[in-house]
């Protein structure tokens, strides 16, 4: 009988341990990064941009980058431009049948709560304090997860490279020239003012200046402002936004909060299955020392 009562102590001790550890995990809720006003910020105005792709060049040069350098100029503006792992910003006419075209810059958004880095198994995306969010190539492990995750489509993988592929996005010049205090080589390098670097609350302010100073010019929304809870690359336009190539009916929401959606649902599962495989062991514990007491009266 000893043995009997030793595994309903331990199958009951089992029980407790994962109910008292386990079902709180269950009940809490992902709390993800504030919607900070003081990261890094770019605000783009398209109204000012005349598609001289010069952003293109500074940002070759800023992160020693060794895209095809004759189709950054305006004379290839007809040339549609994608991003590539080493092509981290791209400026293409947009829009043209029904609106007006308009020149627009495209890079990594960097979202405030950014779903690449919540998806990398090894965190080789890393978001910084400041905001940006960086990759580490020394940690990828070619998974591609963010490629599927990413909201905008930004992450480039290097396909021709089967032996050591990297992921290619723009990093914010965070280590090359933020963290020195410059900003970074695409906003340097605009001759028209479409780029404009900050603290993110102070352009959103500036911004919504703009929209009041001039209603009959801008479209009433700043892109960026609450997509995907929000990014630190925030957007003005005098054509509609989805006129020009820019997604849709995006959630306000960010993306990793629907993952916590599911994933907390996992404690609570284990739970109950702990529970019932824990009765379980206990009634076949109980009919084994029975049967037991039976044969040895």
């Amino acid at each position: 009988m000893s043995e009997g009562i030793s595994r309903r102590n331990l199958f009951k001790g089992a029980l407790v341990a994962v109910a008292s550890t386990v079902l709180p995990r269950s009940m809490a809720k992902a709390e993800g990064l504030a919607s900070r006003g003081d990261v890094f910020a770019v605000l783009v105005d398209l109204t000012r941009c005349i598609g001289c792709r010069s952003c293109m060049r500074g940002c070759q040069r800023a992160n020693d980058l060794n895209a095809p350098q004759e189709l950054m100029d305006m004379d290839h503006l007809s040339s549609r431009i994608e991003p590539t792992y080493n092509l981290w910003t791209t400026v293409n006419v947009e829009g043209g049948a029904s609106s007006p075209p308009r020149h627009v810059k495209r890079q990594c958004m960097h979202c405030l709560e950014p779903a690449c880095v919540s998806v990398c198994p090894v965190a080789a995306l890393h978001q910084t304090e400041q905001g940006p969010v960086i990759y580490r190539e020394s940690r990828c492990i070619g998974c591609r997860y963010c490629m599927v995750a990413c909201p905008f489509d930004v992450p480039r993988f290097e396909w021709n490279n089967g032996l050591t592929p990297v992921i290619g996005k723009c990093q914010f010049c965070a280590q090359q020239r933020l963290f020195k205090g410059l900003p970074p080589g695409c906003v340097e390098s605009c001759p028209t003012g479409a780029l404009k670097f900050g603290k993110r609350d102070d352009l959103l302010f500036e911004a919504k200046a703009r929209l009041r100073s001039r209603p009959d010019v801008y479209v009433d929304h700043i892109f960026g402002e609450d997509e995907v809870g929000g990014t630190t690359w925030l957007y003005l336009s005098d054509v509609p936004f989805d006129q020009l190539g820019f997604k849709k009916n995006l959630s306000q929401r960010p993306l990793p909060s629907f993952t916590w959606d599911v994933v907390s649902w996992i404690p609570g599962i284990a739970a109950v299955l702990a529970s019932l495989f824990g009765v379980l062991a206990f009634s076949l514990s109980t009919k084994s020392d029975q049967g037991k007491g039976d044969k040895h009266p």
